[in-house]
């Protein structure tokens, strides 16, 4: 089997998962709204990895949508210090591709003997980790075999979308979810620019991610794409925090890849940009502004972050590839980690 070929036929699924998710979009909300706590004091999302970074973008949703606040779980806090945390009225969330992380399966069981309401967002429905909450919400987007996620990064994206829509009011359409499949469609088909862009990065050893809002979860993603597949050290960063100490390292010539959607963040990200610029970095561009490096159709921002994490993982394979590496299977890494 050719080089990084599971990957792209893994990649070029996710319009189909896509579709088939939103599909049952109703049925997935009255399973979140049967469990969730009323009143709902807050959540609380458990993950590890790619699943973390979705959860990133679903803490964005979630408190926007919910009103009420929403944590990033640390599982060493149950599993290596025994934190004992009042959890009733939480409404706690896990995430895992495999359902077979013991620290997150234990970590949401301990959550919900605590007194939250659990839920498991897996691709395996008989997994212990869909076993261990209240609801599932099933990904169903078949077996992954290429050590990089990329179906299953992108369905978790799109069931924190849908969680959020069923709690509360969310930043995008029924009309913009039915318009998802298509766009990512667009994006698989338009490969050129990823291979542009890796053209110009094969010789470089860093790089530096950078996003804000919405989509930060989507650069957090994509440098770990970048990582595993490339083996460039790639750090995902908010474009405020690059602001203060770790805009440093950027010297000229250093490496940024900045992510962007139209709405609040936008103009932010586009000022960073141009500093960036400033200081001689050589910044590309993932967005849907004319002259962007890796171009995004238009997609409204609560959903932009599912496209833009399509267009990086098309860059991490072609930039693995040129590099001479099999993105496939990355030395030294297993498609499920045991912590």
């Amino acid at each position: 089997m050719a080089a990084g070929a599971r990957m792209i036929a893994e990649m070029g699924e996710q319009p189909d998962v896509l579709r088939r998710m939103i599909a049952r979009a109703d049925g997935l909300a009255d399973s979140v709204r049967a469990i969730a706590p009323r009143p709902l004091a807050g959540t609380a999302i458990v993950a590890r990895g790619s699943s973390d970074h979705a959860s990133v973008y679903g803490r964005y949703l979630l408190e926007l949508a919910t009103g009420r606040p929403v944590s990033l779980a640390a599982p060493s806090l149950h599993l290596l210090y025994g934190a004992r945390v009042d959890y009733r009225g939480q409404l706690a969330i896990a995430v895992s591709q495999s359902g077979r992380t013991p620290e997150i399966v234990t970590t949401l069981t301990r959550l919900r003997d605590s007194g939250a309401r659990a839920l498991a967002i897996t691709n395996d429905a008989g997994s212990d980790l869909a076993a261990a909450g209240d609801a599932l919400v099933a990904l169903d987007a078949g077996a992954e075999l290429a050590v990089p996620a990329t179906k299953t990064v992108t369905a978790e994206l799109l069931a924190f979308a849908l969680i959020a829509r069923a709690l509360g009011e969310v930043p995008f359409s029924d009309a913009d979810l039915a318009a998802l499949p298509d766009a990512v469609t667009w994006v698989l088909q338009d490969v050129e620019p990823a291979r542009r862009a890796a053209f110009a990065l094969v010789g470089d050893t860093r790089l530096v991610v950078t996003a804000r809002g919405l989509l930060l979860g989507a650069a957090f993603e994509a440098a770990l794409k970048l990582q595993e597949t490339s083996g460039i050290a790639a750090d995902g960063i908010s474009a405020a925090d690059l602001r203060h100490g770790p805009i440093a390292i950027v010297d000229a010539g250093f490496p940024v890849l900045a992510l962007s959607a139209p709405g609040p963040a936008f103009e932010d990200v586009a000022e960073l940009v141009v500093t960036l610029r400033e200081r001689g970095a050589r910044v590309l561009t993932i967005g849907e502004q004319p002259g962007a490096d890796l171009p995004l159709p238009p997609v409204v921002e609560g959903l932009a972050p599912i496209v833009a994490v399509v267009r990086a993982q098309q860059l991490a394979r072609e930039l693995a590839l040129a590099r001479g590496r099999d993105p496939d299977a990355p030395e030294g890494l297993n498609k499920v980690t045991r912590t």
